[in-house]
C-alpha cells in the first residue's frame, strides 16, 4: 500500500488556518493556496533520488548533487487545481504541466472528462496530481486513472485538506499512488462538502459564488 502523509509543518498548518477563515478574500486565499503548495511540494519531494556530477566553482572543481532519474510533471485538476501550480512551479521550476478537467454528471453522479492535455513524454515524468481538496475522491480517482491509461505510471497526489472518505476511495481505486495531505479533517455532509473544510476552493480562489 502507497504511503499516506499528513504533513505537520508548522507553516503549513498556520496558512491552512487562515484559508478556512470565512473573512478570507479572495486575494489573499490564492496567494497562501500558491504557498501551501510550495511548502508541500518542499515536504513531498523528499525522497527524490540524487546523483553525484563533478563541476567547476569559481575556486576548483567539485563534486554536487543533482536530481537523477526521471523528469517531474505537475497536472492540475480543473479548476481549483490550477490555484497550487504556481507555487509547485516555484520549487520545481523545470517541471512540465498537463491539465486534466472533469465535471460530475449530474444524473450519474459520476466524473466525466472534457479536457486532458499532457506533456508528450508525460510517462517517462514523475507525475504530481494536484488538487486542494480531497473530499469523496471521485474526481482524483478518475484524473489518476486517466493518466494510468495514457501510461503514466509514477504517480503522486496532493491535496491541502481531505476528507477520510476520500483517503480511502483513493487508496482502494489506486494502492500504489502515494498521497501527500496538508490536513485531514473530519468527515463529509450531506451535500459532500468537507467538515470543517474552507467551503468550495474553486468559487474562492477565482472569486466565483
Amino acid at each position: 500500500m502507497a504511503k499516506v502523509m499528513v504533513m505537520d509543518h508548522p507553516l503549513i498548518q498556520h496558512k491552512i488556518g487562515w484559508i478556512r477563515r470565512q473573512e478570507t478574500g479572495s486575494k489573499e486565499f490564492r496567494t497562501l493556496i500558491s504557498e501551501i503548495a510550495m511548502l508541500m511540494c518542499y515536504e513531498a519531494t523528499r525522497d527524490l533520488q540524487l546523483s553525484d556530477i563533478e563541476i567547476q566553482t569559481p575556486i576548483c572543481t567539485a563534486t554536487v548533487k543533482e536530481l537523477k532519474g526521471k523528469k517531474l510533471a505537475v497536472v492540475p485538476i480543473l479548476r481549483a487545481g490550477l490555484g497550487m501550480v504556481d507555487g509547485m512551479l516555484n520549487m520545481i521550476p523545470a517541471a512540465k504541466v498537463g491539465h486534466i478537467g472533469l465535471y460530475r454528471d449530474p444524473e450519474t453522479l459520476k466524473p466525466v472528462e472534457y479536457y486532458c492535455k499532457l506533456p508528450e513524454d508525460c510517462g517517462e515524468r514523475e507525475v504530481f496530481v494536484v488538487d486542494p481538496m480531497l473530499a469523496t475522491g471521485g474526481s482524483s480517482v478518475a484524473a489518476i486513472q486517466m493518466l494510468k491509461d495514457k501510461g503514466v505510471k509514477n504517480i503522486r497526489f496532493m491535496c491541502i485538506i481531505a476528507a477520510p472518505e476520500g483517503v480511502k476511495a483513493m487508496q482502494e481505486a489506486h494502492p500504489d499512488v502515494d498521497i501527500y495531505i496538508g490536513a485531514l479533517d473530519d468527515h463529509l455532509n450531506e451535500h459532500g462538502y468537507i467538515v470543517p473544510g474552507l467551503g468550495d476552493a474553486g468559487d474562492r480562489i477565482f472569486g466565483t459564488k
